[in-house]
This record gives structure tokens, sequence and C-alpha cells, in this order.
């Protein structure tokens, strides 16, 4: 039991195909309620597709577990959760949750440099956000039983899976017995250790990092700024490294590098624990210890992130190092991409093969991230003498020499992988500038809409959007089969309130921009042309190669 946090437990129903023994065929059905799969549930809900989310337990997480929640993440949820009138889940997330954007590194006894993770102002959401896991479940369970397309059952672990051309057969167990249902399309996110991705038979493949690491969640009543500090080889903890981070509720966690001969069992010991945070803060910290949990880590991933009528999804699909908060984050992100595909599909409006795209996105996006997790761990935890001469020596030159600051890596910290080599872009055709090319994710900005002051993401919607700066097309919206893009046009349909949104899609009268809708840019023109229009809409949903 936690000091600042009681878990809440929730109900296991039977459901009427259970009671019947009749199986269903749903449309759709998450496995895992965790953060990734509760955040699948409303995006599909939100988006028309009623769902069915399966988990074995009956309560959220234990321990805070994941904690640093990036600006991407936190404008999907934004999107997914709104609220009618009242706040946002992103606006809930950030609101609850310890803000911060500068980081701090240091080297033995002396501060080496400070970063700014968002430099550029007038953004709807913050660079990062601190939030233990507990509280953000509980705030997406709270959000899909508000949710009446979204139907959530605990207790309820899947133990078999058998899938056919057009739906998956699934048996279930639960306090009452097995039972069986179906699903036109299953998404797995049942964890690092998806029962799913062995039933299957998917490979899961990478790199063991033989090193382990020391949480302790402390409650302490000092104060200090929201501020994220690392440290390399401190005075209190030689030859290692170690993370401190604020959390709500007056929690602080703190990363112990422990080295790979470390007795797990002695340094989970509480008055070892103690002994290491008081020589972080000083022998006259007063704090209590919250929570202690030893971990090792892996970097790899899933063969494919589509199989037959399974997709994977988060730590299923690739795990990563704590280093960067890019588990959860990275998790996020895939749901955000795989959504809007599968609902096209299923609305009969793309056809399946727009969900291979699913895997050739989040497939790049979990090498980028195992990439950067690996390159963070070497020079975190260096193996060699040569590698620790080498990170020592960049830290060294760091605090005096601008040109060695991007080569300290204390854990680069999430950001969205653009997609630049996806096959549902539309290539630049003609000259464009700006960081705005096909495969990003788009970038917000303060807007006017009926003369409110809003923000662009809010804007994009759920579907495909045409934006449009300068002269207004002479459509209202583009088709291309059955899909619509709807104009937004910079002037009538909303304002540029201080000229950013322009500045930041290097808008010259007459650009305009194909939004998907997961607010990546699709393909971008100088001019409109509703031909060029249509056949980059028909390639990014799928109907054209």
């Amino acid at each position: 039991m936690l000091q600042t946090y009681t878990w809440p437990k929730f109900e296991y129903r039977q459901s009427e195909e259970q009671r019947s023994g009749h199986p269903r065929r749903h449309a759709v059905v998450v496995v895992g309620a965790g953060p990734i799969g509760l955040s699948a549930a409303l995006e599909l809900a939100r988006l028309g597709v009623e769902v069915v989310v399966l988990d074995d337990n009956d309560s959220v997480s234990i321990g805070s577990r994941a904690v640093c929640y990036a600006k991407r993440p936190l404008e999907i949820w934004d999107r997914i959760g709104r609220g009618r009138g009242a706040p946002t889940l992103g606006e809930r997330l950030a609101e609850r949750g310890v803000r911060w954007k500068i980081g701090h590194v240091y080297f033995r006894d002396e501060p080496v440099y400070s970063f700014d993770l968002l430099p550029e102002p007038r953004h709807k959401m913050p660079a990062m956000v601190n939030l233990q896991q507990y509280h953000l479940e509980e705030m997406l369970v709270a959000a899909c039983a508000a949710e009446p397309r979204i139907d959530l059952r605990w207790k309820h672990r899947v133990v078999g899976l058998v899938p056919a051309d057009d739906h998956v057969a699934l048996q279930v167990e639960t306090p009452d017995g097995v039972f069986h249902t179906e699903a036109r399309w299953v998404i797995a996110c049942d964890g690092a250790h998806s029962g799913l991705r062995r039933m299957v038979g998917a490979g899961f493949s990478g790199q063991f990092f033989q090193d382990r690491f020391l949480i302790a969640d402390i409650v302490m009543q000092r104060e200090l700024p929201a501020e994220r500090r690392f440290w390399f080889d401190p005075p209190f903890h030689r030859g290692q490294s170690v993370l401190l981070h604020k959390q709500p509720d007056k929690v602080w966690r703190i990363d112990f590098q422990l080295g790979w001969d470390a007795d797990s069992e002695v340094e989970k010991q509480p008055e070892r624990v103690r002994e290491r945070v008081r020589a972080v803060l000083g022998e006259d910290a007063g704090f209590e210890l919250e929570w202690v949990s030893i971990y090792q880590f892996a970097c790899r991933r899933i063969d494919r992130f589509r199989h037959g009528r399974v997709l994977f999804a988060g730590d299923a699909a690739h795990q990563v190092s704590p280093f960067g908060a890019r588990g959860a984050n990275t998790g996020v992100q895939d749901v955000d991409n795989l959504a809007w595909k599968l609902a096209l599909v299923l609305e009969g409006r793309a056809p399946e093969a727009l969900l291979d795209s699913y895997h050739d996105e989040r497939a790049y996006a979990a090498d980028d991230n195992l990439r950067a997790s690996t390159r963070s761990t070497d020079f975190i935890t260096p193996k060699s003498r040569g590698s620790r001469l080498y990170r020592d020596a960049v830290l060294g030159l760091a605090k005096t020499e601008p040109f060695a600051r991007p080569l300290v890596n204390s854990g680069r910290l999430s950001t969205p992988t653009p997609y630049v080599d996806s096959p549902l872009n539309t290539p630049d055709a003609e000259a464009c500038n700006g960081a705005m090319r096909p495969g990003t994710v788009c970038a917000d900005a303060p807007i006017e809409v009926g003369g409110r002051r809003g923000w662009l993401l809010e804007q994009l919607g759920e579907g495909f959007a045409l934006l449009a700066f300068g002269p207004r097309p002479p459509v209202a919206e583009v088709r291309a089969g059955a899909v619509g893009a709807r104009l937004l046009h910079e002037g009538s349909d909303w304002h540029d309130a201080e000229g950013l949104a322009a500045q930041r899609y290097d808008a010259r009268p007459g650009t305009v921009y194909l939004i998907r809708p997961d607010q990546h840019v699709a393909a971008r023109w100088r001019t409109f042309d509703a031909a060029a229009v249509a056949a980059a809409l028909a390639r990014a949903s799928g109907q054209r190669g």
C-alpha cells in the first residue's frame, strides 16, 4: 500500500454472451487495459467503432512505473478525450501532473549544462508532464467508462486464439470459467510478456542489457524546482549514474544505476535504499519510502506489427530502455497511427492493405527509438575502457564547449519520428521549406475561430483535412472514392492569430497541406490542384500505391 495512493478495485461482471454461451463477433477486441489499450479503445470509440477491452486484472498498475509523458502523447489524449465543454483528457493530465521542460546534466560534482525541451513558445501542451502511471490509468478507465461504445471487462484473460479469414476466435478465462468470443480485429496491448505474441508465433528480437537499476519513489516535503536532474559519476554514487524527477503529491523518483553484479535483494532493503537517498539529498533530508523496485531492460521489437487480424501495439510490439521516456509515449503513438486506418477498413472505405502501412510506419519509428535508446544506454553505462574514456571526455568538454553538448546522452527524450519514407506520403513536387514535410506530425499554433482563441490541432478534427493559406480554394471538400478531406481555410474558417501557423508551415499565399486523421502531413503544395489533392488523398488512404 502506498502512502499517497489507494488502488481502486474494478468490478468483474459477466457479459451477455458469457451467460448465454453464444459467442458474439465484435468489431474490435483490445487485449490489455493499460495506457495503450485504453487509449486505443478511446480513439476507436471517438471514430464510431464499438470496442471490447479484456484485461486479466481488476485494478491499475502497481507502482508508479511510467512517469514522463511527452508533448505528442498529450496532444493525442487532448484529441481523443474531448470533454464537450469540460476539460479534455489532455488538459486534465497536464493539470494533474507536474509540468517541466528544463533538464540539468552533472558530471561528478559539477554542472555540465542545461537544456530546454520546448524553446519555441506558444504550444497548447507542455513539453513534458510527470504523472504516476496509476493516476493516468485511472483517468483513462474513467473516460472509457463514460463512453457507451466501450465495453471494459475486468478479470478476463485470453488463453487461446484461433485465426480465421474474416475474424479471430478468442478463448477467455474468467472467475466463472472459460467462454468464447470473436473479433473481426484484435489489438494486442498485453505488455512486454505478451501472451498473444506467443499465440500467433511472432518473433521478438533485440538486445538485453547487462545492468541493473534501482527505482526509489520517496515522499518528501522539501520543495525543489520541477526539473530533470541527471548525474554521471557523482561523488555520492561513484562510477554510476543517478536520475531525479518530481512527481505529483510530493513524490520524487530517484533512479540509481547499480551495475550487473548488484545483489537485488540486498539493494531493495529499506535501510540500504534510505542510505542511497540520503547520499543524494543530504543527511537532513526528511523523506519516507513510497515504492522500491529493481529493473533490467531490453531493446527489442516484434517481427511484424500486423499478424493477420491481430495488431500489436505498445510493449507487446517493442521494448526500449527507460532512458528518454520512450515506452508509453511511443505506444500511444502506435494506436494513434492504427485507429483511423482500422476505422476506415471497418467502414469499408479503405482496403485492408492500408493496415500494412501500420507496420511500415510504426516499425520504422520503433527502430528509430531502439537506436536512440541503445545509444543512450551505451553512453550512460559504457561497457569498455574506451567507451568510458570517450564519455568522460565529452562530459568534460561540454561544460565549456558548445559543440560537445549534443554528444552528451543522458537519455534523448521522446519526440515523434517522422514517417519520411511512408508509402502513404506524396513527395514534394516543388520547392518547400520548413519542417512540415510529408510524414511529419503537425505543429500546433494559436489561432482564432469565430472570434474565440483556440489551437490549430483542435481544428483538424477526426478525418482528413485540407489546410489552405491565402486564396480560398473553390471547394468545400476533395474526395477520393469514399474518403473525403474537408477544407480548413485560413481567413474564413480560422485565423492565424499571431502569424505562427504561417511561420511554422512555411505558408506563402496559395500553400495547401493535406493532413491525415492522426495529424501527420500527407502532402503539401504551393498552389491548389484538385486532381493532385485527390491523388494524394487516395494514396494516403491506401486506395492507390
